[in-house]
């Protein structure tokens, strides 16, 4: 049997990607070693899937990120400058990523090499660990493709992206390694050159540029396991529910809990609030309670598996994970993007006409009562919605995924 590594950033997110942490479980339940590691605050819920866990005392991946600034004068155009460097300093602070890739190697060290490390598509020091290690890396939840062309990003997107090839360089030569693990090109990002896993479909993408390492796996259904919530199995079996989430980083904007649970009441289905694990402050959580209507169900986290099977619609900020879940469980969604690469899936699932995407100036506007109607009765939309969850079925999901990775493992 093959020893498999997955390694996240520290982020409940960062598990998933549409099947992410369902690969590790299929590969674990064939047989196989599997690890996940990562930072101790994902432990449990690693656990909770029953994956082996190790915690490491750094990834590599800075969080939180450095703040926003709050002054009323900051301009437009120095914001969206901040913003990419935020980012750019989030996955690639050139002296944390080298202590992810020495946490890595000193573990490799101690309990022995993987066979192959499969990573999330933004954690750099498993890429360079994976080549100082002399395994072969594995990208899993995101379609490889061509570098972006020059003379279609803006200036701040040049700069930075000169700015992160000479972080990768430095880093390069502190590890005595070439860098095979990132892409050519203006602005570098993780790719591998054996295998990017992508939990989505071509269809999806809508003929974008993809590279021959990326493989297609869509998703399915998976039982859930355990028993479900008590909260849960007090509802009819057949009482209309409806879900809104912000996933589990992006969970600040109260009122747009507050929004989408008067549209999904106003649809006449019981709202499910999912404010994510971070703390918030009990005087803003007494308000966001004062707001909702009367019947809502106000969590902290939900087991997508058992609660999925039971919804008619979700609105969400668009992370990746909830979007491929509404898709597998075919259920319309309704998608406000907040930020980074949301803003790509909710037009992707509006191409698709699986969904519908709204702006915050929308929702302010009181769209979402009319949006959530609108995706939950128009026939034609929801044929659309069950077929599109049976062409990623078709593509065999986590356990196709864990066929690909188990093919890897074997060249070795």
């Amino acid at each position: 049997m093959a020893r498999f590594w997955f390694t996240s950033a520290p982020l409940p997110g960062h598990l998933d990607w549409g099947g992410l942490l369902k690969t590790a479980q299929a590969l674990h339940d064939a047989g196989h070693q599997v690890l996940w590691v990562s930072e101790e605050r994902l432990g449990g819920l690693v656990a909770q899937a029953g994956v082996p866990f190790v915690a490491i005392p750094h990834t590599g991946w800075r969080w939180p990120p450095p703040p926003l600034p709050t002054m009323a004068n900051f301009v437009n155009e120095n914001m969206v400058t901040l913003r990419y460097r935020r980012a750019l300093d989030t996955w690639l602070s050139a002296d944390l990523v080298a202590q992810g890739v020495e946490a890595l190697r000193d573990l490799a060290e101690h309990i022995g090499p993987p066979d192959v490390i499969v990573t999330d598509p933004f954690l750099a020091a498993a890429a360079l660990a994976a080549e100082v290690i002399g395994v072969p890396l594995v990208v899993g939840g995101w379609a490889s493709g061509p570098p972006l062309d020059e003379d279609q990003m803006l200036y701040i997107q040049r700069q930075l992206g000169a700015e992160a090839q000479q972080r990768i360089a430095w880093l390069c030569e502190q590890f005595g390694v070439q860098g095979v693990n990132f892409s050519d090109g203006p602005a570098p990002s993780i790719q591998s050159p054996l295998l990017h896993i992508s939990y989505f479909s071509a269809t999806w993408h809508q003929g974008e540029p993809i590279l021959p390492q990326t493989e297609f796996v869509g998703g399915c259904v998976t039982p859930p396991r355990g028993d479900p919530p008590a909260w849960l199995a007090d509802l009819p079996a057949d009482q209309p529910l409806g879900m809104v989430t912000l996933g589990s980083t992006f969970t600040g904007d109260l009122a747009f809990f507050a929004h989408g649970a008067r549209a999904i009441a106003a649809a006449d289905m019981i709202p499910l609030v999912v404010i994510g694990p971070g703390p918030i402050a009990p005087a803003h959580k007494e308000r966001l309670k004062e707001a909702l209507p009367g019947g809502t169900r106000l969590l902290n986290w939900v087991d997508y598996d058992h609660v999925l099977p039971r919804l008619r619609v979700i609105v969400h900020h668009g992370g990746m994970g909830t979007t491929h879940a509404a898709i597998v469980h075919a259920i319309p969604q309704v998608i406000v993007p907040h930020a980074a690469d949301q803003r790509g899936q909710a037009r992707r699932a509006r191409q698709a006409k699986v969904g519908l995407e709204l702006t915050s100036p929308d929702v302010r506007r009181g769209q979402l009562v009319d949006a959530v109607r609108a995706i939950t009765s128009t026939e034609w939309v929801l044929e659309r919605v069950r077929a599109l969850a049976q062409e990623f079925a078709a593509l065999g999901g986590p356990p196709r995924a864990a066929h690909l990775l188990a093919g890897i493992a074997s060249r070795r």
